[in-house]
């Protein structure tokens, strides 16, 4: 009787996330993401340029708040990332069962990846919609949660690892781009410059999100094991760690143009992604 109950509450929770509705609300999911990382890529280029931001998501998102009817844009932007999430998290769940189980794992753990990442976006979305987030509070909270994890039996391990594993999917995001893997999640347009332009926006903004990754997370590691949870700062401290790099101001530059164009891309995506079940 329970699992018969279990198993219906199940299918009907499918139907939802199987519904059209939820569908283009998820589509917009991706439009919105792509909204901030060209936000992000823009804060980068003023960075560059000697100005200041902060060039993370909740930067960007402060950003968005600033602009005209920005409470609407920002409730409107949580609602599209929480369907997305919501999608994602239905494709980890009820999805890729029929696949076998190497290739299964893979995808489903793909799926609650992308799932954690937008429902992440939602959560800064809905504070900031509240009136209650700032970038300078969600950096502080972020060490705060660093030095907690690392003072936790294992949680220098665990941080370790974290950072490397976001260092890693830095990689893979930037061999992405140049493999062009990412037109397997597209219905490609049938004109040939539009294919091209979507190619290039999708190499060019793989690569960017690659590298900007690929800092974030060996900031991670190399603040944890130095034991300087202040020096963990993500995003935003990866790309000013590049811009004080030699030539950084270039690279940042080139940095920041890299992620408008993969916000580009990402608004592109919400039109052409493929999200049949």
């Amino acid at each position: 009787m329970i699992k018969r109950e279990l198993r219906q509450a199940a299918g009907a929770a499918e139907d939802v996330t199987n519904s059209h509705a939820l569908e283009l609300l998820a589509r917009a999911g991706f439009a919105a993401s792509g909204i901030l990382h060209f936000l992000v890529g823009a804060i980068a280029i003023r960075l560059a340029m000697g100005g200041t931001g902060n060039a993370d998501f909740s930067g960007a998102v402060a950003e968005l708040a600033s602009r005209p009817a920005g409470p609407f844009l920002l409730w409107a932007s949580f609602a599209a990332c929480a369907a997305l999430a919501l999608w994602q998290a239905s494709d980890a769940i009820f999805d890729y069962n029929r696949l076998p189980t190497k290739e299964k794992a893979g995808k489903k753990g793909k799926a609650a990846a992308q799932a954690l990442v937008y429902a992440g976006l939602a959560l800064t979305l809905f504070t900031f919609a509240r009136g209650q987030g700032s970038p300078d509070a969600n950096k502080q909270s972020a060490t705060d949660l660093t030095v907690t994890v690392m003072k936790a039996p294992g949680g220098v391990a665990l941080l370790v690892l974290i950072g490397l594993g976001i260092a890693v999917t830095g990689v893979i995001y930037g061999i992405r781009g140049p493999k062009k893997s990412f037109e397997k999640q597209l219905t490609m347009p049938a004109s040939p410059k539009a294919r091209t332009a979507v190619t290039v926006l999708g190499v060019t903004g793989y690569l960017a999100k690659g590298a900007v990754l690929l800092l974030a997370g060996l900031l991670i590691t190399v603040a944890t094991l130095r034991a300087h949870p202040d020096e963990s700062t993500g995003l935003d401290g990866g790309l000013r760690a590049l811009r004080d790099q030699p030539f950084g101001v270039y690279l940042l530059a080139a940095v920041g143009a890299g992620l408008i164009c993969y916000g580009l891309y990402m608004v592109v995506r919400a039109r052409l992604a493929k999200m049949t079940k």
